[in-house]
């Protein structure tokens, strides 16, 4: 049996106001297969734990019954913290005991959005890089200063320990979870059935609140979505500014406004994800990807590769190449 043939056993940790959204992202992914739908069994066996079981109040006011006490954390392979209300963490010493308790005998931990709060109380982010609700980070980063905070992030894969943005970009990390778990087919699976993207990119940028500038009616969309036809071009930000019918300088602001990010940032990040897809999918050589993403030369695509994803091509396709599970067939 391999790694990737082997039940995983998850506890999804509830705490005294805990989001329920949270909760219910992680059964989602994680819980069972219903009867008589064409949801896939992903191999993971989750369980609910909480320091005293019964009924446990979240942030919405929604009572969760959980069964399990904290002892199901000593046989977790994951163990997830999803989001709760930042103050009340503190106090809840036993369960951020038995979160560090499983961490240090192997397990991951995970957290989705203010769950940072969780791992963070329970010492497991010191040291580490991590991210959070973009609210929350820079009270994560004062309260915590041997965090490394990155408010603009969608999630960080720390390797054992594993942090998200807010709300939907917990779902993110759930699936890149079961990328690295299970393999692509699984996550493209798990995600096309409940009607989500199997991969965004892109940071919290996007999504912050800040102005944006009242010239911006209508939109870059037409000219981003002209881009991504075009990846394998040698498109420049002149060329896209032309297209959208701008100055570069205006383009460039708008596009900044509209995306929160430069547009050769957002277009090296778009050649990188083509050139993730054409790897999980595809037997086409790494010179082949290369062109067809738009980087010229596979020398340049490991170079913006490894800054993207800390890896190289070739170790990419190792680990998101795995068979389909037999699950799912």
């Amino acid at each position: 049996m391999t790694a990737r043939d082997r039940r995983l056993r998850v506890a999804l940790l509830v705490l005294e106001d805990s989001v329920f959204f949270d909760l219910g992202t992680v059964i989602t992914v994680f819980g069972p297969r219903r009867a008589g739908t064409g949801r896939p069994d992903l191999g993971y066996d989750l369980t609910l734990a909480t320091a005293v079981p019964g009924a446990v109040t979240t942030s919405s006011g929604i009572a969760v019954h959980v069964d399990a006490g904290l002892d199901a954390l000593e046989a977790a392979d994951l163990v997830i913290a999803g989001g709760c209300t930042p103050p009340t963490v503190a106090r809840q010493r036993a369960a951020l005991d038995a979160l560090a308790a499983a961490h240090a005998r192997g397990a991951r931990a995970m957290s989705i959005c203010t769950g940072a709060f969780v791992l963070a109380h329970a010492g497991l982010l010191d040291g580490r890089r991590a991210t959070t609700h973009w609210g929350y980070a820079d009270r994560l980063a004062a309260e915590f200063p041997a965090v490394r905070v990155d408010p603009d992030v969608l999630y960080v894969d720390d390797g054992d320990v594993l942090t998200s943005a807010g709300l939907s970009a917990g779902m993110d990390l759930c699936l890149h979870v079961v990328r690295t778990d299970r393999g692509a087919d699984a996550a493209t699976a798990i995600a096309r059935w409940n009607v989500v993207a199997p991969h965004r990119d892109g940071g919290q940028a996007q999504y912050i609140d800040q102005p944006v500038p009242a010239e911006v009616s209508g939109g870059l969309a037409a000219t981003r979505e002209w881009a991504l036809e075009r990846l394998h071009e040698p498109l420049t930000v002149d060329a896209l500014a032309r297209h959208a019918h701008m100055s570069p300088r205006t383009f460039a602001r708008r596009f900044v406004a509209e995306t929160g990010h430069a547009p050769k940032r957002w277009l090296t990040a778009q050649r990188i994800h083509h050139a993730r897809r054409l790897l999980e999918s595809t037997d086409l050589p790494v010179e082949d990807v290369a062109q067809r993403a738009g980087f010229g030369s596979a020398a340049a695509m490991r170079t913006h590769f490894a800054r993207a994803t800390a890896t190289r091509p070739t170790a990419y396709r190792r680990t998101y190449r795995g068979a389909r599970p037999a699950a799912m067939a």
